[in-house]
């Protein structure tokens, strides 16, 4: 799994709650959104011995975890690869985990616990044997309807299986495809150019219709999904300066995308190319398939092209859907780096000429090297606002500038007032205009946080509402 050669070691907690659950990964390289790193001013003792307190207390309320070398050293926890062997009785791990007499009241809870995990491997499985005589296609449906109970595969994971059946050789033909996008800096689940495959066939996104799709059919979505697919990545990396699927919402607007210049035969004018990408752009700001149902919404647009509509008619819907198309310093509060806005101050931002505050390059996700690599920094660091606001004023957007790492080291965990006079001297007050950052005293202090968080979310809401054209 994941490249993993060792085995994969199992822990069992004699202390886990009545409930069972379970962690199948351990995380140790959370990557955001945006493919950027948060600024990392170093933590200090206390906020350190915090995070891992609150990291084992979560472990805590599991019963099964993948293995870490910390956890193994911790007496309540068990190999399970152990317990299974049977070299070792019960009275081992009662000892290990601290309990020296049948007296211990944890002795018996313990003990019922380890025969439990014991008797896992008693458990029957049922196995149905197919007849050598059904079809490639029969066991295909078997295989779908079996899987539509317990736990679940992902509705593209059947669907993948009912299109292999019918169309054989197709999954290297899909592999390759999704292997020529990532070269071109999209990097898509396989399951989204199967819905681009639907779509193209049928009109809408949703795989119930599989089933009932010729190979000749397939094959013809395929291509004609395929074109789609190399028409929205051109589009948003030449017209829109979205050159990576971490700066949209959602990976559906490709597929709409897509089939919004399918429906053309790739032919716009200049003023339809303009429209398209106004509503691309304010289509991933506010969030278009993040919001409700996301097949539903994709499906309303493939409609109202599939009817012979276009990017007035796609305006109209989401206007419906949002209520209004300009951004407002409102809508920013309590947003973090998860955000459409987020993704689109970035844009807004690199299109303002934003650079880093060090190099000078201009900002960008696929700048090499760790000192180059992009973050998005804190303006006030977290140790300075720790014990003056919550950790969601702290990570507020409009507290939040895209620079270089060695840049953002280099500020560390420095107040503004006393780091912007550096920046200043250094690059004037292009790095703060460009990044619609205040640079007034009176909002500059600790005190003042949550005036310098309105200040900048309208200057960022009239930034984005130029860059979007929402008048």
């Amino acid at each position: 799994m994941n490249g993993r050669v060792r085995p994969i070691e199992l822990l069992f907690n004699l202390e886990h709650p009545d409930t069972l659950s379970f962690i199948t990964e351990v995380d140790d390289n959370n990557i955001d959104a945006l493919e950027m790193t948060e600024d990392e001013e170093e933590p200090t003792d206390e906020e350190a011995d915090a995070s891992e307190d609150e990291l084992q207390k979560r472990f805590d309320k599991m019963t099964f975890v993948v293995g870490t070398r910390k956890l193994e050293q911790l007496p309540q926890w068990v190999k399970v690869s152990e317990v299974f062997t049977g070299k070792n009785d019960n009275n081992y791990f009662l000892r290990r985990a601290g309990i020296t007499s049948l007296d211990d009241p944890r002795a018996e809870i313990y003990t019922q616990r380890l025969n439990r995990l014991k008797d896992i491997r008693k458990y029957i499985y049922r196995m149905d044997v197919l007849e050598r005589t059904l079809s490639y296609d029969e066991f295909t449906e078997i295989f779908v309807r079996v899987n539509s109970l317990g736990a679940k595969l992902r509705s593209s994971d059947l669907a993948l299986a009912q299109i292999t059946a019918k169309w054989r050789g197709s999954l290297k033909v899909f592999q390759a495809f999704q292997s020529d996008c990532t070269k071109d800096g999209f990097e898509l689940d396989l399951g989204l150019h199967l819905k681009n495959l639907v779509a193209h066939v049928t009109g809408q996104s949703r795989f119930l219709t599989v089933a009932s799709l010729t190979p000749d059919a397939l094959k013809a979505g395929w291509d004609d999904g395929c074109r789609g697919m190399e028409f929205a990545i051109n589009f948003l990396r030449s017209n829109a300066s979205i050159t990576s699927p971490a700066l949209l919402a959602s990976p559906f607007l490709l597929i709409s995308l897509g089939y919004y210049g399918a429906q053309r035969s790739y032919k716009l004018s200049a003023d339809e190319a303009q429209g398209l990408r106004r509503w691309v752009l304010l289509a991933n700001a506010k969030g278009r398939y993040s919001r409700g149902s996301s097949e539903t919404l994709l499906d309303q647009d493939l409609k109202i092209l599939r009817d012979g509509g276009g990017f007035q008619e796609l305006l109209d819907r989401l206007r419906t859907q949002v209520g209004r198309l300009d951004v407002t310093p409102d809508e920013q509060e309590g947003r973090n780096q998860r955000s459409a806005l987020f993704k689109t101050m970035f844009l807004a931002f690199k299109a303002a000429g934003a650079r880093d505050w060090r190099s000078n390059l201009v900002i960008a996700l696929g700048h090499v090297g760790n000192a180059h690599q992009l973050q998005f920094h804190h303006i006030f660091p977290k140790a300075v606002l720790k014990s003056s606001v919550t950790s969601r004023e702290t990570d507020d957007i409009a507290n939040l500038a895209f620079i270089s790492g060695k840049a953002n080291r280099k500020i560390s965990t420095k107040e503004p007032a006393l780091y912007f006079p550096e920046v200043r001297v250094a690059n004037g007050e292009q790095p703060f205009e460009s990044q619609c950052i205040p640079t007034k005293p009176d909002v500059l202090t600790v005190e003042r946080y949550k005036a310098f968080l309105a200040e900048r979310r309208r200057l960022i809401a009239e930034r984005l509402n130029e860059f979007l054209q929402t008048h």
